[in-house]
This record gives structure tokens, C-alpha cells and sequence, in this order.
């Protein structure tokens, strides 16, 4: 009975047609039974007959062709995660999201960290022909339990990108990050043991990598830039050298100096295999965002990487930080970025930069100067030979500004739409499918918007109704920047009572040493006055 309930509950939107099909045979059992059963029938009745027959017989035929539609709909939609909780679905458009997604354009991701990810995540619902080629600069630094145990590469960027294109990223997040609490496995990465288990079955860790975009069913395929032991080196302003990657930011905080240059130990580090191929076969390469010194820079100076990026006709597109990064970008601008990037790498390297408005709710940009970050300034001026593209990229996510994954990837395709527009490709199957993708994605944004905007209005009016005094306009308009005001304050009030305390617990100090002296003054001063009394009191008895 339970199972018969949640069949009729599931939202897969066959029933109807089922039900269809059944009126249809109903009505058609009735007009044939009525034939046959009535020995004497007038002409009325057998036009009645016949009218109840075929609106049975259409039921029927209507009913197994939309009935067949929507099997074919779910089949494809169970195959592609990326068509859940889309309207307006049908085969139609099922199948040219198909064709998009396996004839859309090569597209390269260079970097790591939260940044590719961003990049990868947009990207994805725009083509299957995505290469993400990330950072493995951890060694030397202090590695987990699980790496240990397992002997294992620092593939901490690795799994998030492989997390980012999966097609289930939610699940796979949770089991790659889940670390096991007790028997013999207590300690260790779920992640790890995967990795390790996939080295031991392929014979190696590059192997392994490649065959967990099958094993995952992943939407592209995920590169390490290199399988040598890369460490990071700082050469920073003052001279000073750093060879630890985690400890750069520190460092140059605590010298209060700047990064000159960053470099790879050894320096002749070689790229892993399918790095440059993916490179040479693209259409575009994007490079960032992300940490510009650890994540960015880092996989461009590995042997070839650069030069195959420059010899490419591919477009290549630089995604630029919202805010400065404390410790490596402190104080940077968008030239400061590309100039960096000129300086190690040389010209050519970039043709476009696409950066963000800057319009992000000032509060937000309050907490971030509190600890040490600030806006990218957009002195675009100061940069000669590439191509500009602003767009609003930014997002508010868990309290922090992040960039918007399907605005980055709409900016991109933006531009290979416009490149191929450019090589007058206007008639050509991929720009007219990839144009089409992008103003249904763009319209697909717009109501997803809206429908945000509505449920947070639909929400407001039952708070209002449910307390007695009630809210004003600008209370349930700004409540989010009040908020957040609200806790800025708070943090600089405890951050002045820490300071004012310091100062306090030392002004006492030397108010205690005053009094200290005072009292043994004052106990120096009434033991001379007992001294005086009592002579006095000698002196009287004696003249008595």
C-alpha cells in the first residue's frame, strides 16, 4: 500500500498519460459493447456510438505517443544531471543540450583552489570538453596522517576539481572529504584509500587520475600540471627566501614586504602526460582565478607549459580576483595581477581579462578590510595589448564574495561566441548551438533570479503578520545589511575592549607599583609619628 502511495506522489509525469489511456480504453469498450449489445440502433445512436469510439481510440493513440515521449525524457534526464530541476524539459531540447555538450568547444582550466573550481562548476553546463590542469605544490609541508599512512601525492586541489566536474557533486564531496573515526581506518581519508586503491590497481598515480573520469562519471577529465615533487619558492622584496608555500603569506606579513618573484624547485619540472596535447587542441584557455602567486603562476612555470599556451590559436582569458589576497596581493590591482603574471611568464600569454564590477553591498567589503583585504582596483589603463571585459561576477555565498559560477562560464562563452562570430563562423553548427545555449542558460539564470527574489517576498509577509509590532520598510528592505553592519561593529568593539584591556592591565600595573610605594611611605610616616607620641607621652611622665 506504501509503495502504491509514493508511486502516485513521485512527480515523474507519466500518471497523466497513463490515465489517458485508460479513459481512452473505457471509452471505446463502451462504444464497442454498445454495438454489440443493442439489437435495434437509430442513426442518432450510432453517431453517439461512434463520437464515444473515436474520442477513445484518440485517447489511446494521444496516450501511448506522450506516454513514449516521457519515458524517452526521464531516460535522458537519469543520464544528465545537469538537466534536474530545469522547466519547460522535453526531447526536443534534451537532445540538443546533448549535441551541445559533446560537440561544444575545448575548453582549458589552468589553476587551483576554490577559483578553478568556481570555473569548472559554470562551465560544465556548456560543454563535455572540459581539461582542468591543477596545482600539485604541496610537498615538503607537513602531511596528514592518511598521506603518510598511504603514501600519498598532494592531490588536495586534484580532488576538488574531480568533486567539481563530477556529475553527482554533492555526493562525491561528502565521501571524498569523510574521514573515517574508528577501527584500523580511523584517521584516514576516504579520498586517500580511493586514490591509493586506483595506484595499486593502474600501477601509477597518473593512470589513476585518468580513470576516475570513467569510475566517476566526470564531465571532462582532470590533469595534474605535473607529477614531480614541485615545491614553491618565494624570493621576496627584502631578499628573504621562502621554501614553504603555506608559510609565503605569513612570512610576508610578519616582514611587512612584498613578493618579488615566485619559482618551482627544480625548475626543469616536467609536465604530466596529456598536459601540453590539451593545451594545443583547445579553443580557449582560461587562466585563474585564484591565488595568483601559489595556484596561478606555480603551473605556468613548468617546463613548456608557457610556450604551448602562447604557440595555441586558442583564445586566452585571464579571470581576475574581487578581492586582494593578505600576504601575497596585498594592495593589487588588475595590472598589478597581469603584470605579475607578463613578468614570469612574458607577453602573449594573455589576450582578454575579464573582471568584476566592483558593485558588491559595502558591508560585505567591511568585514574583508578588517582582516587585511580589499577590492581589486580596475586600473585597466595601465595595461596595454590586452582586451578588457567587465561583467558583474561577483556572489554572496556562506558570507563570503565569491565569484558567480554561471556568470564566469556565460562570460566565457560570451567571448568564444564572439571569436567565431570574429573568423565570420556565423553560419557555422557549433557557434549557432553554442549561441543558443548561452541565451537559453542566460534565460534560465534570469528566472532562477526571480524566482529567488519572490520566495524571499513571499517569506517577509508571514514575519510581519506574526509579530504584533511588526516590521518597518527599511527594517525588511536592509535587514541582510543590518546585519551584517551589526556584526562588523561587533567585531571592531571586541577588537578595541582586547586593546583597551591591554592597555588597562598595564596602566594597572604601574598604578600598583604608586600605591605599593604610597602605602610603605605611609607605613615609614606612622611609625616615626608612634615613635614621636610615645616620647611625648615618656617626656609628660617624667615632669609629673
Amino acid at each position: 500500500m506504501n509503495g502504491l502511495m509514493q508511486w502516485f506522489k513521485s512527480s515523474n509525469k507519466m500518471k497523466r498519460w497513463m490515465l489517458l489511456i485508460l479513459v481512452g480504453i473505457l471509452f471505446a469498450c463502451y462504444g464497442l459493447a454498445k454495438i454489440l449489445v443493442m439489437k435495434e440502433i437509430s442513426f442518432k445512436e450510432v453517431g453517439g456510438v461512434i463520437i464515444v469510439f473515436v474520442i477513445g481510440f484518440v485517447s489511446i493513440i494521444l496516450g501511448l505517443i506522450f506516454l513514449n515521449k516521457r519515458t524517452l525524457e526521464v531516460l535522458i534526464e537519469s543520464t544528465d544531471e545537469r538537466m534536474e530541476n530545469k522547466k519547460n524539459v522535453n526531447v526536443k531540447s534534451l537532445i540538443f543540450n546533448k549535441t551541445v555538450y559533446d560537440k561544444g568547444p575545448n575548453i582549458v582550466v589552468i589553476g587551483g583552489g576554490t577559483g578553478l573550481n568556481t570555473v569548472l562548476s559554470g562551465l560544465k553546463n556548456y560543454t563535455n570538453n572540459l581539461t582542468a590542469i591543477v596545482t600539485i605544490s604541496d610537498y615538503g609541508e607537513a602531511a596528514s596522517n592518511s598521506r603518510k599512512e598511504l603514501q600519498m601525492l598532494p592531490l588536495g586541489d586534484v580532488k576538488d576539481s574531480i568533486v567539481s566536474l563530477a556529475s553527482k557533486e554533492g555526493q562525491i564531496d561528502k565521501l571524498f572529504n569523510y574521514e573515517f573515526t574508528t577501527g584500523k581506518l580511523r584517521g584516514l581519508n576516504f579520498s586517500d584509500i580511493y586514490f591509493s586503491a586506483m595506484r595499486d590497481i593502474n600501477g601509477n598515480f597518473e593512470d589513476s587520475i585518468i580513470k576516475s573520469n570513467e569510475v566517476l562519471n566526470m564531465i571532462g577529465k582532470v590533469i595534474p600540471v605535473t607529477l614531480d615533487e614541485m615545491k614553491i619558492v618565494a624570493e621576496l622584496a627584502n631578499g628573504y627566501i621562502v621554501d614553504e608555500r603555506s608559510k609565503i603569506p605569513e612570512i610576508v606579513s610578519e616582514k611587512i614586504t612584498k613578493i618579488n618573484r615566485i619559482l618551482i624547485n627544480p625548475t626543469n619540472c616536467r609536465p604530466a602526460p596529456g598536459v601540453i596535447e590539451a593545451i594545443k587542441n583547445a579553443d580557449c584557455i582560461v587562466i585563474g582565478p585564484g591565488s595568483l602567486y601559489t595556484n596561478v603562476i606555480p603551473n605556468l612555470l613548468v617546463n613548456g607549459v608557457t610556450k604551448a599556451i602562447k604557440e595555441s590559436v586558442a583564445i586566452k582569458v585571464y579571470i581576475s580576483n574581487i578581492m586582494t589576497e593578505p600576504g601575497q596581493t596585498d594592495n593589487y590591482s588588475v595590472s598589478d595581477h597581469l603584470n605579475a603574471i607578463i613578468d614570469h611568464c612574458g607577453k602573449g600569454i594573455i589576450d582578454y581579462c575579464i573582471y568584476d564590477t566592483g558593485e558588491i553591498i559595502p558591508e560585505f567589503i567591511k568585514k574583508y578590510n578588517f582582516e587585511g583585504q580589499d577590492l581589486v582596483e580596475q586600473d585597466i589603463e595601465k595595461v596595454k595589448g590586452i582586451k578588457f571585459l567587465q561583467r558583474n561576477l561577483s556572489m554572496i555565498s556562506d558570507e563570503h564574495i565569491r565569484h558567480d559560477p554561471n556568470l564566469v562560464a556565460s562570460s566565457i562563452i560570451e567571448l568564444i561566441c564572439d571569436d567565431l562570430k570574429y573568423q565570420d563562423k556565423q553560419n557555422d553548427p557549433q557557434y549557432l548551438m553554442l549561441n543558443t545555449k548561452l541565451k537559453e542558460e542566460k534565460r534560465i539564470n534570469k528566472i532562477k533570479k526571480n524566482m529567488e527574489r519572490k520566495s524571499k517576498k513571499g517569506i517577509e509577509p508571514k514575519e510581519k503578520n506574526s509579530s504584533k509590532k511588526g516590521k518597518s520598510k527599511f527594517s525588511n528592505k536592509y535587514s541582510d545589511r543590518i546585519a551584517s553592519i551589526r556584526e562588523a561593529d561587533e567585531k571592531a568593539r571586541k577588537k578595541n575592549e582586547k586593546e583597551f584591556a591591554k592597555k588597562e592591565k598595564k596602566g594597572n600595573k604601574r598604578t600598583k607599583k604608586v600605591v605599593e610605594k604610597d602605602i610603605q611611605k605611609n607605613k615609614k610616616r606612622t611609625s616615626q609619628e608612634l615613635r614621636e607620641e610615645m616620647l611625648k607621652k615618656l617626656e609628660n611622665s617624667k615632669l609629673k
